[in-house]
């Protein structure tokens, strides 16, 4: 797979700070970046991190968009560090939305939050554990049809490529094409995730642009809290862009080893320019290879 991965229709995602339209995103189309520390962890916080990510889109002239989570419902402890919740962490994303001007993402994960986030939120995020949830689905379309924006689907770790079809086909039901599928890893045995990059042909068969997340496909699940192993999320990315996927995904922070959430897999903020430098001329050279 050296090529794009599949043609079809692309999806108004990233927008490279300084200008005035987004950008689409899909095959042919310029590399796109979704980045941003895992959860909200106070209003500085967040709105430092969301001048980082403008700040190193502008200067690589790539499209970004903005991430960060109001709520990890998904922890495994229930003592560990959820995020302030969804009134709250939408109030701080709309400040650093307008504040950078980047379009944002954060997780959705009951269908009744669907609507409120849509009105700040550019790009809803449906979590792996919950990809199969039809209400969630189809209550994101209608937020999506009803103010704008995108939904990305992340692979659930347990299911194959070619079943993320469904969630596709429940999207578009309910009226929403403007799609996006990530692959985040696949559960093998136990502790351990794997990606199967023969997978990402696959997800793409389906005319919707790939997204890969290099962040979460090195994690260590297991234990009282999430491990990982940041070490591999470059090599695993360059694999990725060499296959052709549309947009990488990359959750950084300012001090990763004392991140409230997700930590041993973040990016630290310092290493993410050059790391991206490096999958910009990566896709260049495979959309010069099409």
């Amino acid at each position: 797979m050296s090529a794009p991965l599949a043609s079809g229709p692309t999806v108004p995602l990233g927008r490279i700070p300084g200008e005035t339209d987004l950008s689409d995103c899909g095959p042919g189309r310029p590399l796109h970046f979704i980045l941003g520390p895992c959860v909200i962890e106070g209003e500085d916080f967040v709105l430092k991190a969301a001048d980082r990510v403008a700040s190193i889109a502008a200067d690589l002239g790539v499209p970004a968009v903005f991430k960060c989570s109001f709520d990890k419902a998904n922890r495994t402890s229930a003592s560990s560090f959820r995020g302030p919740g969804l009134d709250e962490g939408l109030r701080i994303m709309e400040k650093a939305g307008a504040a950078t001007g980047l379009p944002l993402t954060t997780d959705v994960h009951l269908p009744s939050q669907c609507d409120a986030v849509a009105q700040v939120i550019d790009v809803l995020q449906i979590p792996a554990f919950l990809a199969r949830q039809t209400d969630l689905l189809e209550a994101a379309a209608a937020a999506v049809l009803k103010h704008g924006g995108a939904v990305n689907v992340k692979k659930p770790q347990f299911v194959a490529p070619e079943d993320t079809r469904h969630a596709v086909e429940k999207l578009r039901g309910a009226g929403c094409d403007r799609v996006l599928l990530t692959e985040r890893g696949s559960a093998f045995g136990y502790g351990r995730l794997v990606n199967d990059f023969t997978g990402l042909a696959v997800m793409a068969s389906f005319g919707v642009p790939v997204v890969f997340d290099a962040t979460h496909s090195v994690q260590r699940p297991g234990g009282a809290t999430t491990g990982g192993n940041r070490a591999a999320v470059p090599p695993l990315a360059r694999a990725a862009v060499a296959a052709g996927v549309d947009a990488v995904f990359l959750e950084c922070h300012p001090d990763p080893d004392n991140a409230q959430s997700d930590g041993p897999n973040q990016v630290d903020f310092k290493d993410v320019p050059d790391l991206l430098r490096s999958l910009v001329r990566l896709r260049e050279v495979v959309l010069n290879l099409h």
